[in-house]
């Protein structure tokens, strides 16, 4: 059957999400669809596939109520329909009711699943009929009703519950059900911030300074100048509490910088750039990750923005790095982790990850952090970092190795109470700070 009867964008919605179903990112997908969709329909299916994805559980509840069964015995292709269907249904008001049904009946007919047309059309019309169900109504627990109302697994629910209070938990799972904010950085190895800044409001685009880090903005708008300033190399899109992750390594010129877990390189590139890279300047960033083809992300983000200074290294920083004692000034190490920071740009992990998952990264993270101590010179810093909001991957790390490392102590952050932890860590929220979640961890050794 020839896709063409299905609109471009829930056709491209479609497709993502199944793939998102059998381990995909949503956010690759989507990257590599940009290309194929005009801006409208661009726009729609990331709509789509970012708003089903974050709403998932309480959708499947909605589609058990409308259907009067459970969707474990769904094809997982009509699973994905009534769930797209569904979300047109309830959030978003500029598509018509009629419109939402059709097209979800018509892409059952495109996955060749023609006899589950009567069962698309049945439970989504019902749900035209039936606007004001609430899935929670009738659950008593109030882990699992939260759990529902923001599309959260209750045991993460659960965990934050007993790490932070009901009422941060209950925040912090709804922040993760909206867009985040549009945040770059300037690159001044390439322009002049004044002038990029001036050129994208001349465009149209709202730019407000970042209440986290000097170096960021937010922006709205922008469009096919702020696409092309980032081709360009002079404008690079990073989360606010990422490059507050960079500055607070507080390299200089002339140092040596080793970033043990560098991919992608936005913090790298970011540590380049604010150390005046330069033929004249002899800072050195060292730039590691396990794999060869991670660092190929590092080494072409890196010739765009022009930086000599970043040199890519393949190790692996769970075994005893290959590296001189004491041979850096700097040390980050922005630690693999669990991303629970990030759910509002990655909400499929959310079902991705378990507890065990949490633990295991928390062994992990812990000799990360060990075996990057060794190289940290005398008076230098080593910053640990990572976007999870899991105390067990943040303040037990950090405890943990002092409490076997008497060389180092914990440095005092300059920021403002409202970003630093009575740890003596900072710690960015999404429903706080509109950043991601991360923690930010700095040690200087004796």
């Amino acid at each position: 059957m020839k896709s063409n009867s299905v609109s471009p964008a829930r056709l491209a919605a479609f497709e993502i999400l199944l793939r998102v179903e059998e381990g995909a990112y949503a956010s690759v997908l989507l990257a590599s669809k940009e290309e194929e969709l005009e801006a409208l329909d661009r726009a729609l299916c990331h709509e789509l596939v970012m708003g089903v994805l974050r709403r998932r559980l309480w959708l499947d509840k909605l589609i058990e109520h409308y259907a009067s069964r459970k969707i474990a015995g769904l094809d997982v292709a009509v699973l994905v329909v009534l769930r797209l269907g569904l979300y047109q249904l309830r959030f978003l008001s500029r598509v018509p009711p009629s419109a939402a049904v059709n097209e979800s009946v018509k892409l059952v007919h495109f996955a060749r699943l023609r006899s589950a047309g009567g069962l698309v059309n049945a439970v989504l019309r019902r749900a035209t009929r039936e606007p004001e169900v609430d899935p929670t109504t009738n659950i008593q627990d109030p882990i699992e009703r939260l759990a529902v109302t923001t599309s959260h697994p209750a045991w993460l629910i659960e965990r934050w519950t007993k790490a932070f209070g009901v009422l941060e938990a209950e925040a912090c799972a709804r922040a993760n059900n909206e867009p985040p904010p549009v945040a770059f950085r300037v690159v001044n190895n390439r322009a002049q911030e004044v002038e990029v800044c001036d050129r994208l409001r001349k465009a149209g685009a709202e730019l407000v300074p970042s209440k986290v880090v000097g170096s960021a903005w937010r922006i709205a708008g922008g469009g096919r100048l702020l696409t092309e300033l980032v081709a360009e190399g002079q404008v690079y899109l990073q989360d606010e509490a990422s490059q507050l992750a960079a500055e607070l390594l507080g390299a200089r010129p002339g140092e040596r910088v080793l970033d043990l877990c560098a991919a992608p390189g936005s913090k790298t590139t970011q540590i380049a750039d604010r150390t005046l890279d330069s033929a004249a300047i002899s800072t050195m960033i060292v730039a590691s990750d396990q794999h060869r083809h991670r660092l190929r992300t590092v080494v072409s983000s890196a010739k765009l923005q022009g930086l000599r200074s970043i040199h890519c290294v393949v190790l692996d920083g769970l075994q005893p790095l290959p590296l001189a004692d004491s041979s850096f000034d700097r040390v980050l190490v922005d630690a693999p982790c669990s991303g629970t920071g990030t759910l509002r740009r990655n909400p499929e992990i959310r079902w991705r990850i378990s507890p065990a998952d949490i633990q295991d990264l928390s062994g992990r993270q812990k000799q990360l952090l060990f075996n990057a101590a060794r190289v940290v010179k005398p008076g230098g810093r080593l910053i640990y970092s990572t976007c999870s909001i899991e105390p067990d991957e943040n303040e037990a790390v950090v405890q943990t190795f002092l409490e076997n490392n008497d060389t180092f102590k914990l440095c005092q952050l300059p920021l403002g109470s409202s970003l630093v932890t009575s740890f003596g860590a900072a710690r960015t929220w999404p429903h706080r700070d509109g950043t991601d979640g991360f923690f930010i961890c700095a040690l200087e050794r004796k």
